[in-house]
Order: structure tokens, then C-alpha cells, then sequence
């Protein structure tokens, strides 16, 4: 892989150099802005050999660099070996932002080049105004590594299903009259999506075009009267055309979207997201038209869930729950006794998943690791890495499936036989800290960075951290990873998760400890936004757990927990019982209730 990643880097500063580039960025994203790409869009991954869900390649004429977040920096590491590539930790004090790296890098009068579809327009105009002082030229219209990318993946062309409205709770008429209510209000006549998550809420439509979420790659401009649907129509039966044209969807070619925006008149108002749609769709919109640069009203729409969809995640979590408690049963009656790997353990957890009704596929990169492989927060499992599992630590697996009625995001780390007591103390103290956030009455208004002290503080007090936030929203078979709440004790921008707990919200909570070359302990549950009693100090809130799975009672010491901490955990371990066990065989019922007593 190194090899090839150095090969790559050369081929394209030849490219750079015919062009006159100075520099050239590579994101992660496809044009769409999404989280998980399909492999069409994997282009940081194919030109660095770095196969993390995050992270940004540069190139510049004399040095690579690659910057990614915390969660990913053992990974980077391993996986730039001998690239030529060199890792820049994103957030550790002395390490430039990317624009600060540009702003020192390229020479004045230089040239930048990047493909203007995969990054956003917000990126797009601060690398230009960042770059402004040295006269740097942008050039935006510059798809250098599909000239380099050899055998690339086709487009993804997969059918679209709809998702019908006993399962989403509202109609695409509903939901239309919602946003045109706002665009109304902000006085725009035309609104341009991008971003698939939203367009896949607004029209009750999924597929599976990006690896893992059930989204279609497309595009969408509302105006007061059409809906324009920028795809390609043969992915399409006829239901899904008359449902859609119901509601004055008017179908256009998948990349016919760049000629459209251009027809914008100088009278008309276009509402958009500066962060989910990408800086060369916005470049194309006439100069002269007005623009209102604000978050889609999708955004907070489908993050705030309906009483439907709150039933439905529920019975979700159910079938969910029945599969991760046959698979820990399995694993634990069966480790040392067979040969058990991450990879056949992961596979294992699927074949469970796949037994219940409505099951469609993952919800996002499953990760199965073994001792020190669960050090590393988003590690998967590969032939050259896959190890047996053996007795004597622990087994980290965080993942989640889709089904028809909500996508579902679960860890938990299980002891495999006897574990030492530093062990013990690690696990407790995790599950210590899902709790006492799970636990949190608070009032209106507060925001994740409010709260999340609630989970770090047993951290912090034995000197220890993890480098992520300790939760994100969930979408509702959408993205599994969902804006605009989320819990970190500090402001990351980009990740658009500062907004206040409204009523329905589903985020998770997930803290973690993460020793280098050790282990790595993750306890992570689902909640619900609740409102709770209101009275003269104001609108009180509470979180309502709906993940239902063991936490391993054979890593836990019962002397770290205090009473309040117990006596959660045994009413968490009763619910768990009694949601799961009716649908357990006998076995496994009877070991669920030893894995489920009181402590």
C-alpha cells in the first residue's frame, strides 16, 4: 500500500505541474458532503492508503500530509508507514490547521487546486479568503485524481424504495408544506439541497448508494409549487415515480443539477446551506442571484423525531437488543472452546441481526476488536490484522444495523474469561460514566457541552480521557451519524452539534477509556430527549434509555459503584430482561438472567 501511495503522489504532481498547481487538497467526501461514501468517492483512501472515515490529503510540490481527528490517529500511523505521507493530528497543540499549512506552503501569486463537488462551499470560501493576502488563485474545477485512478468503482446505481408513512409518521406533503413555511419566511422562492439525508427525509425515499447509509445519490431544488429531482430515472419503478410525482416531483438527470442553478434569474432567491452543498454547485449559481446562506430546515426537522418514528426506533432496539444478547451468549459459552476471530465474531453478530424481521443491512462500519486493537477507536478488522480471540481481556464491539424501523448504534465490551483488576477498574468506570450522563435531569436549553461533564468527570478523576465526543444524534434510517446535538466539553465547528435537546431527539452516549498497545473499554446506550416536569424554575428534561443489552456484570466491581449507580444499573438490567427474554430460547433466557442480576 505504501508503495502504491507513493506512486499515486508522484503520478499526481505531474498532474500538478501540467496544471500549475501549487497545491492540491483531497477530502474524504463524495459531492454530497456525506459521512460514509460509496467506493466511487474513495479517493483520500485509494491516493494514501489511510482507510479511516475522516481525514483530508494534501499535496504540495516538496511534501503529502494527512490530517485527521483523535480517533483515528493509531490507525494513521500503521497505514501511512512508508507512505511518504506525514500524519497531522488535527487538534494537538503546534499542529497547523490545514488553511494555516496552505498559508505558509503555497507562494504568492501561487495556485490552489481541489474538485469543487467534494468540498463544501463554507471550505471553499475560507480557503479563498484564507489565501486572499498571497494573491492564491482557486482553482475549483480540478478532478486530478480520476486521471490517476486506475480500475475506479462505477457510480453507485442502486434501486430507490420508499419508505412508507407507518414507518417515517409523516407525509412528503407534510413535510414539503413545512419547508416551504420557511423559505416562505426567509423570503426565498427556491431551496438547492445536497445533502442526501435530507433530500432521502424530505421525499420518504431510500436506497443504497453510500456504504451503509440507506441514502440515493441525487440532488434537489424546492421551489413553491415542483420539487426537482436531480436522478437517474431508471433507477426508479413506477410506484415510486406516481408516489413521487403525487407530490410535484419533477425528475431530472443526476448531474443536470450544475446547468440548472446557472438558469437562476437575477429576481429570484436561493435558501442553501453553506456547509451541505459543495462550493462548485455554488459557484455555478449566477452572481447576481440572492442568496440566503443558511442551515436546511431539514436539519432540525428530522433530528427531532415523531411519535411514530419514537415507537418504531424502539421495537428496533428490541430486535437489535435480542441479537447482540444471542451473540454475547454465543460468545461467552463458546470462547476458548473454538476458534474465534474478530472477523468470525463480527460475522457472527450479522448472522444474528440478520434473523429479525425487517433487517436490511449494517448502519455503519462494523468494528470488532481484541485487546490492543480496541485502542484504536474506529479499528476494523482486516486477513493481514484479524486475530483469535483468547481468555484473559476484553472483546470491544461497536455496531448497528438498519432496519425498517430505525438504525440502531451499540458497544459494548466483553470479558472473555478471567480479566485483571486494572481491567475491571477501566470497565466500571466507563459504565460509570454512561451512567451518570444517561441519569441527568436538566433544564431547557442546555446544550451537550453543558452536560458532558457528567460522563468525563470519573474519567478525569483517574487522569484519563478519550479523544472524541461522547455522543451524536442518530437518524432515522438515515445517517447514523446525525446533526445538530451532540455531546463534547468543547466546540468543534464543523461538527454541527451545538444546538439545544429538543423533545425526540435520539443521540447516544458513549464515553470510552483507550490505553495505546492495552485495550480499549466502550460503553455506549441510545437515548431519548424526553420532557419532564415543568414548574416555576422552568421546562425540565431527561433522557429515556432505549438500547436494551447486557453491560457485562463479569467486568464490573460492584466496590467503585456507588448506590445510585447500582441501583441504575439493576433497574437498566431489569428492563433489559424484560424486553429481551421472551424472545431468547430457554439457554439463552436462563443466561440472561444470571447476566442481568442484581449487583
Amino acid at each position: 500500500m505504501s508503495k502504491r501511495a507513493k506512486e499515486t503522489v508522484s503520478k499526481l504532481r505531474e498532474l500538478m505541474d501540467k496544471n500549475g498547481l501549487d497545491a492540491y487538497i483531497i477530502p474524504s467526501s463524495d459531492n454530497h458532503q456525506s459521512e460514509y461514501v460509496g467506493e466511487f468517492f474513495k479517493a483520500r483512501a485509494y491516493v494514501s492508503g489511510f482507510t479511516g472515515d475522516a481525514g483530508t490529503v494534501v499535496i504540495t510540490k516538496d511534501e503529502a500530509g494527512l490530517w485527521t481527528d483523535g480517533r483515528f490517529f493509531l490507525q494513521a500511523n500503521l497505514q501511512l508507514k512508508d507512505s511518504g505521507i506525514k500524519l497531522f493530528k488535527m487538534g494537538n497543540p503546534g499542529v497547523p490547521t490545514i488553511l494555516e499549512y496552505l498559508e505558509d506552503e503555497i507562494p504568492g501569486n501561487g495556485k490552489l487546486g481541489f474538485d469543487g463537488r467534494l468540498i463544501a462551499m463554507q471550505e471553499g470560501e475560507e480557503f479563498v479568503q484564507g489565501l486572499a493576502s498571497k494573491n492564491v488563485k482557486v482553482e475549483y474545477d480540478c478532478d486530478l485524481v480520476d486521471k490517476v485512478w486506475e480500475n475506479r468503482p462505477k457510480l453507485a446505481n442502486e434501486p430507490v424504495f420508499l419508505l412508507e408513512e407507518k414507518y417515517s409518521g409523516e407525509s412528503t406533503a407534510s413535510k414539503l408544506c413545512r419547508v416551504r413555511n420557511v423559505m416562505q419566511e426567509e423570503g426565498a422562492n427556491y431551496h438547492v439541497m445536497a445533502t442526501l439525508d435530507d433530500i432521502a427525509w424530505l421525499l420518504n425515499i431510500r436506497g443504497n448508494d453510500v456504504m451503509y447509509s440507506p441514502l440515493i445519490l441525487c440532488y434537489a431544488v424546492v421551489s413553491m409549487e415542483k420539487v426537482y429531482l436531480f436522478i437517474e430515472e431508471s433507477r426508479l419503478d413506477t410506484k415510486v415515480k406516481e408516489t413521487l410525482s403525487k407530490d410535484g416531483v419533477v425528475l431530472r438527470p443526476y448531474n443536470d443539477i450544475y446547468e440548472y442553478v446557472k438558469s437562476f434569474k437575477t429576481e429570484d432567491t436561493v435558501l442553501m446551506d453553506p456547509d451541505r452543498i459543495n462550493y462548485a454547485l455554488y459557484k455555478d449559481i449566477p452572481i447576481n442571484t440572492k442568496k440566503i446562506k443558511k442551515e436546511n430546515p431539514t436539519v432540525l426537522f428530522k433530528a427531532i423525531k415523531n411519535h411514530v418514528e419514537l415507537a418504531n426506533i424502539e421495537k428496533a432496539h428490541v430486535k437489535d437488543g435480542v441479537a447482540f444478547t444471542k451473540f454475547m451468549h454465543w460468545l461467552k459459552t463458546n470462547v476458548g472452546k473454538i476458534k474465534i476471530t474478530e472477523m468470525s465474531a463480527c460475522e457472527k453478530l450479522e448472522e444474528f441481526r440478520k434473523m429479525q424481521d425487517n433487517y436490511l443491512w449494517q448502519s455503519f462500519d462494523p468494528i470488532c476488536a481484541f485487546k490492543e486493537h480496541a485502542a484504536m477507536m474506529h479499528y476494523t478488522s482486516t486477513p493481514e490484522t484479524d486475530v483469535e480471540l483468547k481468555e484473559g481481556s476484553f472483546l470491544l464491539t461497536d455496531t448497528g444495523g438498519n432496519y425498517f424501523e430505525g438504525s440502531t448504534d451499540i458497544t459494548r465490551t466483553t470479558a472473555l474469561g478471567e480479566v485483571s483488576e486494572e481491567l475491571k477498574h477501566h470497565f466500571t468506570t466507563v459504565a460509570r460514566s454512561m451512567m451518570n450522563l444517561a441519569r441527568a435531569k436538566f433544564l431547557y436549553g442546555c446544550k451537550g457541552y453543558n452536560l458532558d461533564i457528567l460522563a468525563r468527570e470519573p474519567m478525569w478523576n483517574i487522569e484519563t480521557d478519550f479523544k472524541c465526543g461522547t455522543g451524536h444524534g442518530v437518524g432515522y434510517l438515515l445517517n447514523i451519524h446525525e446533526a445538530p446535538t451532540g455531546f463534547r466539553w468543547y466546540i468543534v465547528p464543523s461538527k454541527h452539534e451545538t444546538h439545544q435537546f429538543e423533545e425526540g431527539m435520539v443521540i447516544t452516549d458513549e464515553p470510552g477509556i483507550y490505553i495505546d498497545g492495552s485495550h480499549g473499554i466502550r460503553t455506549e446506550n441510545e437515548l431519548i430527549v424526553r420532557k419532564g416536569v415543568e414548574n416555576e424554575f422552568g421546562q425540565f428534561m431527561y433522557f429515556d434509555t432505549v438500547t436494551y443489552a447486557p453491560i457485562d456484570l463479569d467486568a464490573i466491581d460492584p466496590e467503585d459503584l456507588n448506590r445510585d449507580e447500582k441501583l441504575y444499573l439493576n433497574n437498566y438490567h431489569k428492563l433489559v430482561y424484560k424486553k429481551i427474554s421472551p424472545y431468547l430460547t430457554d439457554e439463552e433466557r436462563d443466561w440472561l438472567k444470571i447476566y442481568t442480576r442484581e449487583v
